[in-house]
């Protein structure tokens, strides 16, 4: 299969090429867009057909629920049902933008978009690409990230690229995300209400719509194999490169020594702007300053992509502190490394 790339400078003058693109989704190809989060691997998600191709094009196991992804909250009420009065609350606030919310679905909805839950995950993405070929497409988009199952995800179209062409009919190339880490998941399908998957919008951020809103306990430690779970990105192993990360904490200077006694040639590190002096070695990568959360999301996957071209064997990463959107990132280095942590 020949992968179709359009380029997308102006949304107007370049409005054949989603006309095309929204063309081959309708007709259940599928096809990778921009989103302000990541690039996201979309099909018409009324068309089970098609949605299970996605998951045969990632290798992305069965029971690991999609999201859908629609132009405007108008469309809940076509795929929810029982939608509380905070989900309204929650879309004015922060729609478009990176925030899913899990809400009860009507059975319009394919179990091959659920994994066979009675729930449904719904967003609407901060990016006028995206929000004008869902509708084009007219109908919701089922979209994971853009990659095979278990690589850090696509935050430009050459990542979308280097894992699927030859895959996948086409990919709409809209520029870089600029967010860089998937959407934050909160669950509104019962009482309490808690984060499934932290992202752009923060605990913090919620609480403020919410009131107290808790924290699953699969965002920091890994759920049991057993566990049936409600969200993407909860599970397994997920935005691992093909080097093996290693979590390493603790003090800098104990942290540097451990690290410098390495072998450099195979050994990568991401870390802060400020603790670059303190690592010697060819591989080391900075992804923002030690404060700066939405700077480390924004560059996070496209660095681990960025070691794996060296082709380190381990990459050992430094992690922010879990808050805002710290948070966010920390669960992402947590998932790629498949909770290994050196502590020094």
């Amino acid at each position: 299969m020949e992968t179709e790339l359009f380029v997308i400078n102006d949304i107007e003058k370049d409005h054949d090429k989603l006309e095309r693109a929204a063309g081959l989704i309708k007709n259940g190809s599928l096809v990778a867009f921009p989103t302000e989060t990541v690039y996201g691997l979309g099909a018409n998600a009324l068309d089970g057909q098609a949605v299970r191709r996605i998951f045969d094009v990632k290798g992305r196991p069965m029971d690991n629920p999609l999201i859908l992804h629609i132009p405007d909250m108008l469309w809940l009420k076509r795929y929810c049902l029982d939608i509380p009065p905070e989900a309204y609350k929650l879309a004015e606030r922060f729609w478009p933008g990176p925030l899913t919310m899990v809400l009860k679905r009507k059975s319009t909805v394919p179990d091959e978009v659920t994994a066979g839950l009675h729930t449904v995950a719904v967003r609407c993405p901060n990016h006028k690409v995206a929000l004008r070929l869902i509708r084009l497409v007219g109908a919701p988009v089922a979209a994971p990230s853009a990659n095979i199952s278990g690589r850090p995800s696509p935050t430009k179209a050459g990542h979308v690229l280097y894992d699927l062409s030859g895959k996948i009919a086409g990919v709409v190339d809209g520029g870089s995300c600029m967010v860089g880490v998937e959407s934050t998941i909160v669950d509104l399908s019962a009482k309490p209400y808690k984060i499934l998957r932290p992202g752009g919008v923060t605990p913090e951020q919620l609480s403020e719509v919410l009131g107290p809103v808790g924290l699953d306990s699969g965002v920091l430690q890994a759920p049991k194999d057993s566990e049936t779970v409600k969200a993407p990105g909860m599970k397994y192993r997920h935005y691992a490169p093909k080097a093996q990360v290693i979590l390493l904490m603790g003090d800098i200077e104990k942290a540097a020594g451990f690290v410098n006694r390495l072998d450099r040639e195979t050994t990568g590190v991401l870390c802060f702007d400020e603790e670059i002096p303190h690592f010697k070695g060819k591989y080391i990568l900075s992804y923002g300053k030690r404060d700066d959360y939405a700077a480390q999301a924004q560059k996070l996957f496209h660095c681990l992509r960025a070691l794996d071209e060296k082709r380190v064997k381990t990459i050992y990463a430094r992690c922010p502190e879990s808050s805002g959107v710290g948070l966010a990132v920390s669960n992402r280095l947590l998932k790629a490394s498949g909770y290994q942590i050196v502590e020094v």
